[in-house]
């Protein structure tokens, strides 16, 4: 990726949702342009303003990465700089997740998500270790991630190789997810349209509960399918962690496509009632005609940019978050990324190179 100039890049942490998408996409593109950059009013569009510990734990690690300087690289901080000086290399080792004194730490899969498209483009193989949270509420988890996230970076070639260490479930859990990646030429998508139903697939995974637990919702999650009038494929999976938890993971892959649904246990919740959740959110994407749900677009927006040819896919939602990330993507380099739709309803990209 060619950048117009070296000159600092100063983004207002404010803009669009204003939260930590913003921040994460500003470190990623300042490593992969060489441009530096300032962050103003780091999260100033949160409840929770200032820099967090998922921003410090990928600011350190992208600064490794690209033997940068930073400015502010500490939580709380209302504004951050990021000078890199070197392009990104490739890593090797284990990223502990920083915590707050709240014991609060990062998202493993967002940690990796964001580093991914670094990575691929470093020319040399990657071997990490994230440590934090594996199954957290709003957010993906290490199933999603796995068997959708990077499903649809191999179509893009980009291929990394995942494997669950210990789950963490919730902020304040000690989770490992191990990632190889292969150094990566990234091409371009069409996912103008679906194409015709590949599969449709689940994932129970639990922790410390009772077997049956996890029995009854791949039980209800078989019945709310039949009922819908397709089969799919469900597991259980009794993952290894340090304290109980349950996870329902479920997604749909089309020929030119794939989408899915995410629930999270809590105490009070039954099994039943948490296999409805994924269930619903799954069979509301896919009786629509989009090729990507809202977490898959934010996802493969990025790599789509560094990809050599142009790329076309629909998404189901436009949130606020999918258009701050091509806000900050423009500031960094003079892609045409075309977004027609309005927030919050269904919207077609299309990027292309000048």
């Amino acid at each position: 990726m060619r950048s117009e100039s070296h000159a600092l890049v100063v983004i207002d942490g404010t803009h669009g949702e204003g939260g930590g998408a913003l921040v994460r996409t500003c470190l990623v593109m300042s490593a992969l342009t060489q441009q530096p950059v300032r962050i103003e009013n780091v999260r100033g569009g949160s409840k929770y303003p200032g820099v967090d510990v998922e921003d410090l734990t990928l600011l350190s690690t992208l600064a490794t990465m690209c033997r940068a300087e930073t400015v502010g690289a500490e939580i709380g901080s209302s504004a951050i700089s990021f000078l890199p000086t070197s392009k990104p290399c490739g890593f090797k080792g284990e990223i502990s997740s920083i915590r707050n004194n709240s014991n609060r730490g990062s998202n493993s899969l967002v940690i990796l998500g964001s580093l991914l498209p670094a990575l691929a483009r470093s020319g040399v193989y990657s071997s990490l270790i994230v440590e934090g949270e594996t199954y957290g509420s709003n957010a993906i988890s290490y199933d999603y991630f796995a068997n959708v996230t990077l499903a649809a970076f191999r179509k893009m070639g980009l291929y990394a190789f995942p494997e669950l260490t210990v789950a963490g479930f919730g902020r304040e859990s000690r989770g490992a997810v191990s990632l190889d990646v292969e150094p990566s030429a990234l091409v371009g998508i069409d996912w103008s349209d679906r194409g015709s139903l590949r599969s449709v697939n689940a994932v129970v995974a639990t922790s410390l509960i009772p077997n049956s637990v996890g029995e009854r919702i791949l039980s209800h999650l078989k019945n709310l399918a039949q009922t819908a009038g397709f089969k799919i494929d469900a597991q259980h999976v009794d993952v290894p962690c340090n304290g109980p938890g349950a996870f329902v993971t479920a997604w749909a892959v089309y020929e030119r496509g794939m989408g899915g649904g995410t629930a999270m246990g809590a105490r009070g919740i039954r099994g039943e009632t948490l296999a409805q959740f994924a269930f619903q959110e799954l069979f509301d994407w896919m009786a629509g005609s989009a090729t990507t749900d809202p977490y898959l677009a934010d996802q493969i927006l990025l790599p789509l940019v560094l990809a050599e040819s142009s790329s076309t896919f629909s998404v189901s939602r436009l949130t606020l978050r999918f258009l701050t990330i091509v806000w900050v993507i423009k500031q960094f380099t003079p892609i045409h990324i075309t977004v027609r739709g309005v927030e919050n309803g269904p919207g077609a990209v299309r990027i292309e190179r000048n």
